[in-house]
């Protein structure tokens, strides 16, 4: 039955993961289809953004709720936005619907983590926040390519129809499989807050923001980046992507294991100083065909595999406010993900290169391994 709550919740997740990801590899079908160009076309991964990073403090009025229940609403909410978006007929239509399908985005993973947390014994709580977390990740192997497919061979509102039909099918596993579980204890609007206060949160949320963010500034880039400098041939992006989607599921259960074991402060300050080593390398090995995929693999190994530990600490240290916590978390990703990605087209265009994309990605790694071991260190001392 346990097994069964956590691939419910993946399942939404991979929904979750389709809807933000696969808008990226059929923008140029979407904007041939409602006649705007694509730079109007991009909106509609900002407006999904934008609905993440508004939505995500809708649980403060949603506190009192049931987590089954509130995790019910939130998956129905997620799959009337694909199917809005999905049958959308022109550019405001599917501009809301992409909004709409933003808004339950963080709160989502906000609730789901703590339900996770209950679910299993504690020395097992990163393993199965890893799992739901996981849904994304097989999103960007499987569901990403399966949405560009579609929409190159068939329309791209069946991308947000698959995103539709597995949140639906994960919305019946919730039903059926997780348990009632109580509310959370009610802290009030300001205890919520209270959280804070104190410094782990922050560190935390730097730790997701700048390690995340050493890898899109490049990742953001990654089709110049394997067919201008590594000199892969455009038909040759389909595997690549896939590997890239692999190397994404490896880290965020390699990591959830390790974490379990070892502390997740300690394996995602780790693996920022690892990304230290491997950005710089992509930087000066930016042109070999064999180096530059495996440190890609690598790379997105990291990229997932920092994010879901963070994501099981922060319930740990935002007593009162935790799903508002757990939604923070996704909010930083958003964040971190559209700065990255300014900054690294920024560098393209002021001539740095395309191969500058990665190594400004190093003082971002620093940065977080710097914030996650030092939130280790105070985990450390509050055991002694």
């Amino acid at each position: 039955m346990m097994k069964k709550s956590l691939v419910s919740l993946a399942l939404v997740t991979f929904a979750l993961g389709v809807a933000e990801f696969g808008m990226m590899g059929i923008l140029g079908d979407v904007a041939d289809s409602l006649h705007v160009d694509i730079v109007h076309a991009g909106h509609f991964i900002s407006a999904y953004s934008l609905g993440v990073a508004i939505g995500a403090p809708m649980l403060i009025v949603l506190r009192k709720m049931g987590l089954r229940s509130l995790l019910l609403l939130l998956a129905t909410l997620i799959t009337i936005g694909n199917i809005c978006s999905a049958v959308s007929p022109g550019y405001a239509t599917l501009l809301v619907s992409r909004f709409i399908s933003g808004l339950p985005h963080g709160a989502y993973f906000g609730a789901a983590a703590i339900v996770c947390s209950r679910l299993v014994p504690p020395e097992k709580g990163a393993s199965a926040v890893a799992v739901m977390v996981g849904g994304m990740t097989v999103a960007n192997l499987v569901g990403v390519p399966l949405g560009t497919y579609l929409s190159d061979n068939f329309s791209w509102r069946l991308c947000f129809g698959v995103a539709a039909a597995v949140s639906f099918a994960g919305m019946l596993g919730i039903h059926a499989y997780v348990p009632s579980l109580k509310p959370l204890t009610d802290t009030g609007i300001k205890g919520q807050f209270r959280f804070l206060r104190h410094p782990e949160p922050w560190l935390i949320y730097c730790g997701v923001f700048f390690g995340q963010a050493s890898v899109y500034c490049w990742f953001s880039y990654i089709q110049p980046s394997m067919t201008s400098l590594a000199a892969y041939p455009m038909a040759d992006m389909t595997w690549i992507m896939l590997l890239a989607g692999s190397g994404m599921v490896a880290g965020n259960i390699a990591a959830g294991k390790l974490a379990d074991k070892y502390g997740a402060a300690l394996v995602s300050g780790t693996i920022c100083v690892l990304l230290v080593g491997i950005m710089s390398t992509m930087y000066f090995m930016a042109d070999s065909k064999v180096v530059s995929v495996i440190l890609m693999f690598l790379a997105t190994a990291g990229l997932f595999g920092l994010g879901g530990p963070l994501q099981y600490l922060i319930v740990r240290y935002s007593k009162g406010g935790e799903m508002l916590g757990g939604a923070g978390i996704q909010i930083s990703f958003n964040v971190s993900n559209a700065m990255s990605a300014a900054i690294g087209g920024w560098a393209i265009s002021s001539g740095f290169g395309v191969a500058s994309t990665a190594i400004i990605g190093v003082p971002f790694a620093l940065t977080g391994a710097i914030a996650l071991f030092a939130l280790r260190n105070m985990i450390l001392k509050e055991r002694h």
